[in-house]
């Protein structure tokens, strides 16, 4: 009798431990701090985990083998801003305002007035209720203020993130001397087509005076030239002093340094991201470091310039890659890898246009993929996606099926024991199931693909097929015509005379040709029609489920407005300020 009582009361105490432990994981798998690495302009060729043989990119790859890669997960827009506001809220970048109807579909500018709009839900502010610290650390890109230069409507902070330290656009390469400009070219010619129907209208304006057909008031005249003159000399002055008025840092609400100083820029980012999780190390944490690497202007610091094969480009790479390093052991060291979420990405593909005034390549590469940057082709959409979650993820996964970058908002917002909006569509997929191994399918049936807010293409998944079915209603013509890009206009447009329309649409299986070369026709496709016919009802179901939101991108909220400038000085003084000492930096080594 008294063995099975011992018996009993040791299977007793093994339910009971058992149940402990239960309750430990399902804590652990329901609030894992969460770390989000965000590059700027990453190609998927770029990587040794997709394939590239010639950067070195150790730590990154080591993401990939110790959790899952995904090798179809593809950006909600092929530029920057609306694809980091769609990351954000988990919902195409339509849906939002977030989405051009003109023809720049980025934000330009730091006194700008568009921006995220503060009805939009993201995942900070969700966590952010949930009682995580969180914080932005790198590029935001997604506006600022509304209509003063202190009401921040825009900013990080407003959006749910208890702390920033970045650049609120986006680095440019007017914001680095030396390294060209792009606004020039533009400028110039505007400026001369200013210039040209100025002259024409005065001395139209003179002839007709001095023939006498209708006399015109000089004082009008004088005043008209006047408010042109002193218009373009706001222009210029703008444009002149570009890098002091929208290439600053800011901490907070509070610019530290302006203009930007490219100098040790990584590592005072991965520091910022150090301290961080140092200092929130106890409790749940949402940190999304947004790389400024590797969109131009190309910077690498003195330990990894000249170190690549593949010139800046490559060694902003490398050092990007070790910044990642620098996270994931901080991580280790605060024994937080097995209950922390990692995930890298990028905000889009390569931008393959991307070529110095001394001809040095400072674009990345799409691998097999076509096109790149500010296309739907896949080089400019299909983008790394890696998570690793020791424990929880099967480390040496891949995953072939159809993902997006809207699918974090849900599955961080889940994980942290959040409601997901009910008042709103959300485009994105819990990951989760398809990363534990619990279903096979991803649920994108169907996925959307935008040219600023021109539906350009759509990707068909049928859940009884391993066929992927592509579409394109329109494409972009590449200049020159047999290149890869739009290289005469450095990106490529979504409207006019720069993109052809197909009708029928262009078809494409990804499953047997992934790089895009061969459309279908109905003579090599039995299904051509039918295929068509099941695409554009989901376009007419998605087309329905749009409402009419007000436009961020519109030209009133994209132009430069003088009262929204920030200035860490006065004017005088030209906007300088110096408050990020580098003397605060701990020291550094690349291993």
């Amino acid at each position: 009798m008294s063995k099975i009582r011992k018996k009993m009361g040791l299977v007793l105490f093994l339910m009971i431990f058992q149940c402990a432990i239960n309750s430990v994981n399902t804590y652990s798998v329901s609030n894992p701090s969460v770390v989000l690495l965000i590059a700027d302009d990453l190609g998927i060729g770029d990587l040794g985990c997709y394939g590239n043989r010639t950067l070195r990119t150790p730590n990154i790859d080591r993401l990939a083998k110790e959790g899952v890669t995904l090798t179809q997960h593809l950006a909600a827009s092929p530029l920057c801003t609306p694809s980091r506001a769609a990351f954000l809220t988990g919902r195409y970048p339509i849906r939002s305002g977030m989405a051009a109807f003109s023809r720049v579909g980025v934000f330009l500018f730091s006194a700008s007035s568009g921006g995220l709009p503060s009805e939009e839900i993201t995942f900070s502010k969700l966590l952010k209720q949930r009682g995580y610290a969180t914080a932005l650390i790198g590029k935001w890109h997604l506006g600022m203020n509304c209509e003063s230069n202190n009401d921040f409507c825009h900013h990080p902070l407003s959006h749910g993130f208890d702390y920033f330290y970045g650049l609120t656009v986006t680095n440019l390469r007017d914001c680095k001397p030396g390294q060209g400009s792009v606004f020039l070219k533009g400028v110039q010619r505007y400026l001369v087509i200013l210039i040209q129907i100025l002259g024409v209208t005065v001395v139209s304006l003179a002839v007709v005076h001095y023939i006498g057909f209708f006399k015109v008031p000089f004082q009008a005249l004088g005043i008209c030239l006047l408010i042109t003159c002193i218009s373009l000399a706001v222009l210029i002055f703008f444009f002149y002093h570009f890098r002091h008025l929208n290439c600053f840092l800011m901490r907070d609400h509070q610019i530290i340094q302006q203009p930007l100083s490219y100098e040790n820029l990584t590592q005072r980012l991965t520091t910022e991201a150090i301290r961080f999780i140092e200092r929130n190390h106890n409790t749940p944490f949402l940190l999304v470091l947004s790389y400024l690497h590797v969109h131009t202007a190309l910077y690498a610091s003195k330990m990894f310039r000249g170190k690549s094969r593949h010139g800046l480009y490559g060694d902003a790479v490398e050092e990007m890659d070790w910044s990642v390093g620098q996270i994931l052991d901080v991580l280790e060291n605060y024994n937080l890898s097995n209950g922390s979420l990692v995930y890298f990405s990028s905000d889009q593909g390569a931008h393959i246009e991307e070529i110095s005034s001394s001809g040095e390549v400072h674009g990345g590469c799409n691998g097999i993929y076509k096109g790149g940057k500010s296309t739907n082709w896949e080089g400019g959409i299909r983008v790394p996606g890696l998570l690793r979650w020791p424990g929880v993820i099967q480390a040496g996964t891949y995953i072939d099926d159809p993902t997006s970058n809207m699918d974090i908002f849900p599955t961080i917002v889940k994980l942290a024991g959040a409601q997901l909006p009910y008042d709103r569509m959300i485009d994105g997929h819990d990951l989760m199931p398809l990363l534990q191994g619990k279903v096979i399918r991803s649920k994108h049936e169907f996925l959307f693909h935008y040219c600023n807010a021109y539906l350009n293409a759509v990707r068909w998944h049928p859940g009884n097929s391993e066929s992927v079915w592509k579409v394109f209603f329109f494409t972009p013509n590449f200049t020159p015509e047999d290149s890869n890009g739009c290289y005469d206009s450095h990106v490529c447009f979504c409207y006019g005379g720069f993109i052809t329309h197909h009708d029928p649409p262009l078809l494409f299986d990804l499953s047997r040709d992934p790089e895009e070369k061969v459309p279908l026709t109905p003579e090599t496709e039995s299904r051509f029609y039918e295929i068509l016919s099941v695409i554009q009802l989901a376009v007419d179901n998605h087309t329905r489920s749009l409402q009419v939101v007000s436009d961020q991108l519109s030209w009133n909220n994209l132009v430069w407005k003088p009262w929204l400038q920030l200035c860490c000085s006065s004017f005088f003084q030209f906007c300088y300020c110096d408050y990020d000492s580098e003397n605060s930096l701990p020291e550094m080594h690349s291993e």
